[in-house]
């Protein structure tokens, strides 16, 4: 149910908020018709090279297979060729650009033979202008992208990979687009919507245009729309009498719009365009929202209310592809904080995808956007990277509403006042609307200099998750918590029931925390996914402290998070235990702790269809909790004769509002595949990750599975990456759960049937229709 309320929400958006993708006119996505020669060859960037043996690829691309673990940082630890034939279009002219919305790591790119100068550092957009070197037919850019470990922010450790506590695989991970453009054009466009809470509100539009030579008498129009109706307006005519870039600013009134917050993501746009010789040569586009947001030594304020923070930390890893997801991906993982009740995400430890904090726009999750880093600050040059990556990160994404902070320093690193000192002051001249941070990992004042104290805080004490008292004389945020140093190391699906449920524990033990004095501004768990690492507690390479496994499965740790949502949007009954009987953790070693999350008053639990207990929640040790834990008791459940059946009923205000029945008895177990997205475009770039796993006869998980899953796929798609042998999925590999990822064949729609079968727990097929536009 709250799929579909979800998936109604965002359709809702799309008529009524006019959400469509913003930015400059004249941009060409250019993502198909890639050619990858693998490790570079000297010469293979020229453009007499051959490349007819090269492979045929589409953007977003990892250089090297990919497997969901096991990853090892020395298969793309080299340097590669990519290569793209193309024409300008028929009616081009102007000026022409080409943009990189993310490379890792070390760029350079030669068009026709010209070299252009080398881009260091991944995460963040760059651009180059070939109008010189670019001619009507036969263009070739040859792209040489080396992921070698690097002495660039995140990485530069002597260390190596193993140092940072995320791996990096490398590629042209992100969108690449041709631009085509005017002699002038618009460059830039900020709009900051100004006091907000007020009737005299505005929008200040900052509009840098780039000039090749001299335009004269320039007028700029801005536009505030909503679902393209035109509310105001303003107009003004300047005089540029050089080339180069010029910013100019104008106000546009806002008497009647509605604010956005988590609640009501209210979206709309502002259209500015740019006249020269009486005729309109560009437009640009940005979405907007109306929102203040303010850190105080009294918490946190949104739109002049205090508001309490409570999110998760995420990672933009993903099992075959690394970080060369696509938009559907990307923006699904925004769906996944939204469906665990996230009013906020921290993108650690860089600068997420622009289609990932696109839908945070839209569906009202704020964001905690930081610089790439992780600890190790090197010297004066390396130094030098981060501060540009905060113009960069900055400039990008300031006029988004979700992002409401900055994150300024490197993650979890020495205390520099200098250098911080300036990123924060630069953050400050790009964006003064906004407030800077960045993470500590002790409560030391002494040469910090942020504007929000940001903590890391891994305490726990008996077993049980604690908080150190809040800074007072400082804003202060809980930016980790939990994780793999508190407690378990590891939250896997091969683990023991108790290591399971104690997931959801520790993360709802400090959100009370947190939201029992004021003081604390939030928190945000670490973290939501797992992720793929080198670097301290991780188990086949593959780091576990993620309220969901890197397949997009909930785990049980997850059922906190879901069940914190109003009841009228969705009642849910999630226990954070299987009702598993066998010998490896069955559900009795539980004993009268077998925690179930949900949003009811109340539980009935019924055994084999009599009644067994009414259960209430726990408001004692939960007091700040919207909808506390419950506990069933395993100890007087008789197994010797049947393994039981539990049926659970929630009631809200006496009225039953929810059911889940689960089966003690494996007859009926089978494997099922989840599958999100039932359409694709048929362009060879959309993917989806499917998973499955083993369910009993009623569809809950059935933990500790093995044996193989195979995978067959017919049709005009592909799976990506190498994690299956001969097209197998060990599930004892995984505790009983796999996924896979699925992509479309570029020109090729039909539809893509895929099957997993098991020897004892039989198969399950789903359809993917691929279709030639959605």
């Amino acid at each position: 149910m709250l799929r579909a309320l979800l998936v109604l929400t965002l359709l809702l958006q799309a008529v009524f908020s006019g959400a469509s993708t913003t930015g400059p006119e004249g941009v060409t996505l250019i993502n198909q018709n890639w050619l990858f020669g693998g490790e570079y060859t000297t010469g293979s960037e020229a453009p007499g090279f051959d490349d007819s043996g090269f492979q045929r690829i589409t953007i977003p691309h990892v250089v090297t297979p990919l497997g969901w673990e096991q990853w090892d940082n020395n298969t793309w630890n080299k340097v590669w060729i990519y290569r793209h034939h193309f024409d300008l279009s028929s009616d081009h002219s102007g000026r022409t650009f080409i943009d990189f919305d993310s490379v890792l790591t070390v760029t350079t790119v030669v068009i026709n033979g010209q070299t252009l100068p080398t881009h260091e550092g991944g995460y963040l957009p760059f651009s180059y202008e070939i109008t010189d070197y670019v001619k009507e037919t036969g263009n070739i850019i040859a792209v040489i992208v080396d992921a070698r470990w690097s002495y660039v922010n995140p990485e530069g450790s002597p260390a190596g990979p193993e140092s940072i506590d995320y791996l990096e695989p490398g590629g042209i991970n992100r969108d690449v687009s041709l631009r085509t453009v005017p002699s002038s054009f618009i460059s830039d466009v900020f709009a900051k919507p100004v006091n907000v809470l007020s009737t005299s509100r505005q929008v200040v539009v900052e509009t840098t245009i780039d000039s090749a030579k001299a335009p004269g008498q320039i007028k700029i129009n801005s536009q505030l729309q909503h679902a393209g109706d035109v509310l105001s307006q303003t107009t003004k005519s300047w005089k540029i009498s050089q080339s180069g870039n010029s910013t100019f600013t104008l106000n546009i009134s806002a008497p009647n719009i509605k604010l956005w917050s988590p609640s009501s993501p209210n979206l709309y746009q502002v259209v500015t365009s740019l006249t020269v010789d009486g005729h309109v040569v560009h437009t640009f586009s940005r979405n907007i929202g109306f929102r203040e947001t303010n850190f105080t030594t009294d918490g946190f304020f949104l739109n002049g209310e205090r508001f309490q923070i409570f999110g998760l930390d995420r990672h933009q890893l993903f099992p075959y592809i690394g970080m060369s997801a696509s938009e559907r991906l990307q923006k699904r993982d925004a769906e996944i904080l939204k469906e665990l009740n996230c009013n906020m995400v921290r993108c650690s430890h860089y600068p997420q995808s622009r289609y990932f904090l696109d839908m945070c726009d839209q569906l009202g999750i704020m964001v905690w956007q930081e610089v790439p880093g992780w600890q190790f600050i090197g010297n004066a040059s390396w130094q030098q990277h981060v501060v540009s990556d905060v113009h960069d990160m900055v400039i990008r994404d300031r006029s988004r509403p979700s992002i409401i902070l900055w994150g300024v320093q490197v993650n979890e690193s020495p205390l520099e006042p200098g250098l911080y000192t300036q990123t924060k002051n630069l953050a400050h001249a790009l964006d003064d609307s906004r407030q800077t941070s960045g993470t500590e990992t002790s409560q030391e004042l002494v040469n910090w200099v942020g504007d929000v104290f940001a903590y890391d805080d891994y305490h726990s004490k008996d077993g049980n998750a604690i908080l150190l008292p809040p800074l007072t004389t400082v804003p202060y945020l809980i930016t980790e918590s939990v994780g793999a140093l508190d407690g378990p190391k590891y939250f896997r699906w091969i683990d023991q029931q108790d290591v399971m449920q104690d997931q959801a524990k520790l993360h709802a033990q400090v959100h009370d925390i947190a939201a029992s004095n004021n003081s604390y501004s939030g928190l945000l768990g670490w973290c939501a996914i797992d992720y793929q690492s080198l670097n301290g507690n991780m188990y086949e390479n593959v780091k576990w402290p993620g309220l969901i496994d890197t397949f997009r499965v909930y785990k049980p740790g997850a059922a906190f998070y879901l069940t914190q949502g109003d009841p009228a949007d969705g009642a849910l009954i999630e226990p954070a235990f299987y009702w598993d009987f066998g010998s490896f953790s069955p559900v009795t070693t539980l004993g009268d702790n077998a925690t179930i999350w949900s949003n009811c008053d109340t539980l009935e639990a019924y055994i084999n269809g009599r009644h067994y207990a009414t259960l209430s929640p726990d408001t004692a040790n939960f007091s700040h909790t919207a909808h506390p834990p419950f506990y069933l008791d395993t100890t007087k459940l008789n197994t010797t004769a049947a393994l039981p059946e539990l049926h659970l009923d929630g009631y809200v205000a006496g009225k039953k509002v929810a059911s889940r029945t689960l089966s003690g008895s494996t007859e009926g177990d089978h494997i099922r595949i989840t599958l999100n997205d039932p359409k694709l475009e048929a362009d060879g770039i959309d993917s989806t990750l499917i998973s499955f796993r083993a369910v009993d006869k009623y569809g809950n998980p059935r933990p500790y599975a093995s044996g193989n899953a195979t995978i067959s796929i017919r049709g005009p798609g592909e799976r990506v990456g190498s994690g299956f042998a001969n097209d197998v999925f060990p599930l004892s590999d995984n505790g009983g759960v796999g996924g896979a990822v699925i992509r479309t064949v570029a020109g090729q729609p039909g539809t893509i049937v895929v099957k997993i079968s098991h020897a004892t727990l039989g198969s399950d097929t789903v359809q993917i229709h691929a279709v030639k536009s959605i």
